[in-house]
């Protein structure tokens, strides 16, 4: 149902896609509309046309498509313009930061900084220049959808009406979905494993402050995927998004100069600062973590199996083992997992471990599992007893089981339409012409179309 309620301002497609305009047949660019003081050109339409056709194995001309990207871009435009009257604007820190996090992101989709170039034809400095423009218009166009939106809220009389609008065929099915707890046994990591570590991150400073290169040294023995392979380097990050241990010392370095070992969750670390931009930082670091031991595991299998056992035979309830046993931040939630994708207690299959995904299928409300083994958010292993506390069949959606997901769509709906009559008041007034090619698509607001 959300994916339905899609907000208008948003682009059709992602921010840099793959230069496949430059493939096809070439024409002559042209400027087809502008908004205030931006200007939409012909390339911009059909960069992003031809990308939605090679997504969805869409062959041939298609000019409602075309139409509808426009509108998209007059959206954004109208937005930028908006941004520019209410001296709206972003540093270039927040648009280092922001652009480095997507880079991140495309690095890992792809597998490496070399797939990404590849992938794209340029440079990885070819890349970051298209896209620091491209981030930050879409900074400017979010604060300006946030203002329109951020005091929309929805009464339970609102959020009523609206599920009783919806057509009955409309209303979607909702999968099986399931609130799982769990007690949780973390195995303590020796002091003789740490010093060991620590020995090794020693040896490696002292390597580098003797000459060697601290990004091979990186690539050669940092315990971090996402950044051993680039040298240890982060990219630009800000003040409350690093471990604070490893925050606190980062911003201390002067340029080049390397840290003391630091410990954080993950583990130990040495730090080089490349460079400090005001509240942003970008450092090189090599992870070393320390391992559980064999023998520290089999002790916490042992330990919850026997706290299995109790619960079974009745001597204890599972919500009080929860409070008694468990090492993990949800005890005080009676070790419900909370869902990372809505930040609530239900998961569809799909959204749980594939482990544990597996576990809950074939098994009852109020069973427990046997001890199993997991991973910890900091990467550590552990062991884990589940139950499943509730089992919500196959439905179409209601009020009363869905409430919160209905109370959703019935708020994004909201925004949207508050977006909506925004634009509509807006495009009445701002300074927008179309080219004739354009004039006859048949957009939802009615935008000047002066040739």
């Amino acid at each position: 149902m959300t994916n339905n309620l899609r907000l208008l301002v948003l682009l059709l497609l992602p921010l840099l896609a793959k230069p496949v305009f430059a493939q096809q047949n070439q024409i002559i660019d042209q400027v087809v509309a502008i908004v205030g003081k931006n200007v939409i050109l012909q390339s911009d339409i059909e960069n992003q046309y031809i990308q939605y056709r090679l997504q969805r194995g869409i062959s041939g001309g298609a000019q409602t498509i075309r139409c509808q990207i426009l509108e998209d871009l007059l959206f954004q435009k109208l937005m930028l313009n908006q941004a520019e009257i209410d001296s709206i604007t972003v540093t270039p820190e927040q648009i280092e930061q922001e652009m480095e996090r997507r880079l991140r992101y495309f690095t890992s989709e792809l597998g490496s900084q070399e797939k990404l170039e590849q992938y794209y034809n340029k440079s990885i400095l070819e890349i970051k220049n298209e896209l620091r423009l491209l981030v930050q218009d879409q900074m400017l166009v979010d604060q300006v959808q946030n203002g329109i939106m951020s005091k929309v809220q929805v009464t339970p009389s609102e959020i009523k009406a609206y599920f009783k609008s919806l057509p009955k065929d409309s209303i979607p099915m909702i999968t099986t979905e399931y609130e799982v707890a769990q007690i949780m046994k973390k195995p303590p990591i020796s002091v003789d494993e740490k010093l060991q570590v620590k020995e090794k991150l020693h040896e490696l400073r002292k390597r580098i402050l003797e000459g060697e290169r601290f990004s091979t040294l990186a690539i050669l023995y940092s315990e971090d995927p996402g950044s051993a392979k680039k040298g240890g380097e982060l990219g630009l990050y800000g003040r409350g998004e690093l471990y604070p241990e490893f925050e606190a010392v980062a911003f201390k370095l002067k340029d080049g100069e390397v840290s003391e070992i630091v410990e954080t969750e993950a583990g130990f670390h040495i730090i080089q600062l490349i460079e400090r931009r005001g509240d942003y930082v970008n450092v090189r670091h090599i992870l070393l973590a320390p391992k559980v031991s064999p023998e520290a595991l089999e002790r916490a299998y042992t330990e919850l199996d026997s706290i299995a056992k109790q619960i079974r035979r009745g001597d204890i309830t599972f919500d009080a083992a929860v409070e008694k046993y468990s090492e993990e931040p949800n005890k005080l939630t009676g070790g419900l997992l909370l869902n990372p994708y809505n930040g609530s207690t239900r998961f569809e299959a799909s959204q749980l471990d594939q482990q544990v995904s597996f576990l809950v299928d074939k098994m009852a409300v109020g069973e427990l599992s046997d001890p199993v083994p997991m991973k910890t958010e900091d990467g550590k292993d552990a062991y884990r007893l589940l139950m499943v506390k509730t089992k919500t069949e196959p439905h179409q959606a209601n009020l009363r089981d869905d409430y919160s997901r209905v109370q959703e769509w019935a708020l994004q709906a909201k925004k949207q339409k508050a977006v909506e009559t925004w634009i509509g008041n807006k495009s009445k007034n701002a300074f927008v012409t179309i080219i004739d090619e354009f004039s006859t698509c048949p957009f939802k607001f009615n935008w000047k179309k002066t040739p």
